[in-house]
């Protein structure tokens, strides 16, 4: 895999050559200060033109027989040259990546971050374990063959749990498939979760959904939706609609890597900044799309160099450490609220496991290099240290903990599998006011058939 640059300083969103810059002042110290303080925000306007930063300064070379000359072009004015110039590629010098823990978990010299308070600190590192034993026992359960289909956030739980604890419960979060720690830290229960996996009568999508395609409109969480990227110009409609409503709020979306080669990604980003919507672009570049590498999906430097063409702020964070993931998103929200636009966040993190359970990525890439991430950046144990340090965190609460997850799991799962499934007549409902003549017929016949066949038919579910 690539290697990539550490800023360790300040909380820097780069920004579109044609907008001056924000400066964010240090916020935090984070040996001296206690309490946290908001960035604070030099604006200027977003649209007056600027000469470009040294990389790009050939786009707004101007020669001197045409210095005084300019075409007054929708969008702005834009000067002249005799020179014949094409902009290069992207910069040799690639984007660097934020962060605060270093990989034992200790803070790196001189970085500023939201300050975490000891009970966040604690219900974040909980989380993320609970979402860690909730795959484990999950995957295992679905080699049993007692649920159909799985996907664990295995070595991503850091961008999960930290970036849900960054938001607020009103901000509207569209997630792809492997977010369920942002619905988790919302309150979703891990009943729920087994009831939805399972496809129960309990499950609030009365088993329509595959497992794992979670939903909660009390969570303010949509529901996963299978096609890559749909969701993302769904968020930028629904951020616009915040922004109607007056609502100090934001929509939040996430994406793989995988999910910005698709144009929904593209006309998502320029919709965002043609309507200034409020909305949150989570990028979790884990660096494979299934079994495809990002170095054969894109030549630009990853994901958060793609805000510059729609005028959209952008930042790398290194995605295995949930103190940079929540400080990133803690002030993104901040932006795309109080500036009315969107950002994009890009979050360098590695998917330790399998694609999903139809999946065996040891086919595609070196067993080495998935230990290593396991092992060497896992985010949980990078967390976990920093919390001891801070004396937070015990061996005692860990085997505490780790035990009543898994005793609660396996009492969900045993309940849940008691539990009847879905009637029959749900497969036809709530999508009409009044049933129309075509599902009428198409329920007719499917009793029919299986009147016909009762052996094809599960004996489980009722007719």
């Amino acid at each position: 895999m690539a290697s990539w640059l550490f800023a360790k300083s300040r909380i820097f969103f780069s920004t579109p050559q044609h907008t001056k810059r924000f400066f964010f002042p240090p916020f935090l110290n984070n040996s001296s200060s206690s309490s946290f303080r908001s960035p604070t925000f030099f604006c200027f306007s977003r649209h007056e033109s600027t000469k470009a930063d040294a990389q790009l300064e050939l786009e707004h070379d101007v020669t001197e027989d045409h210095a005084n000359q300019a075409i007054d072009f929708p969008g702005g004015k834009v000067g002249f040259t005799s020179e014949m110039r094409f902009i290069s590629e992207s910069a040799h010098k690639r984007v660097p990546c934020y962060r605060v823990l270093d990989d034992n978990g200790e803070l790196v010299k001189y970085s500023n971050y939201v300050q975490v308070s000891k009970e966040m600190g604690v219900k974040m590192y909980s989380h993320m374990v609970t979402l860690q034993t909730m795959d484990s026992i999950f995957y295992e359960v679905q080699r049993q063959g007692r649920i159909s289909f799985y996907v664990t956030q295995m070595g991503e739980e850091a961008v999960n749990i930290a970036s849900a604890a960054a938001l607020a419960p009103d901000d509207i979060v569209l997630p792809q498939y492997r977010e369920p720690g942002v619905l988790l830290w919302r309150g979703f229960t891990l009943q729920q979760f087994v009831h939805q996996c399972l496809g129960n009568t309990y499950d609030l999508g009365k088993g329509r959904q595959m497992p794992i395609h979670y939903g909660s409109n009390k969570h303010n969480y949509f529901t996963v939706s299978s096609p890559i990227a749909t969701q993302l110009p769904q968020a930028v409609g629904a951020a616009y609609s915040l922004k109607m409503d007056d609502k100090s709020a934001c929509a939040v979306t996430f994406c793989g890597d995988g999910g910005t080669s698709e144009g929904d990604f593209h006309a998502a980003m320029n919709f965002a900044a043609v309507m200034d919507a409020p909305v949150v672009f989570i990028c979790r570049n884990n660096g494979w799309a299934i079994s495809t590498p990002v170095q054969e999906q894109f030549r630009s430097d990853g994901i958060v160099v793609k805000g510059k063409a729609y005028d959209i702020w952008g930042i790398r964070v290194d995605g295995n450490d949930a103190l940079a993931v929540y400080s990133a998103v803690h002030t993104a929200r901040e932006i795309a609220i109080k500036e009315q636009r969107p950002v994009l966040i890009e979050a360098l993190t590695y998917r330790v496991g399998h694609h999903s359970t139809s999946d065996d990525s040891t086919k595609y890439r070196a067993i080495d290099e998935i230990e290593y991430w396991k092992m060497a950046r896992n985010p949980v144990s990078r967390f976990k240290r920093w919390v001891e340090r801070n004396g937070w965190w015990s061996d005692k609460d860990e085997l505490e903990l780790r035990s009543s997850i898994r005793k609660q799991l396996m009492h969900a799962i045993q309940v849940a599998e008691k539990a009847q499934k879905p009637p029959l007549g749900d497969l036809f409902t709530d999508v009409y006011d009044q049933l129309p003549s075509n599902l009428e017929e198409q329920e007719r016949l499917l009793r029919k058939s299986i009147e016909k066949h009762p052996k094809d038919y599960p004996s489980d579910v009722p007719l």
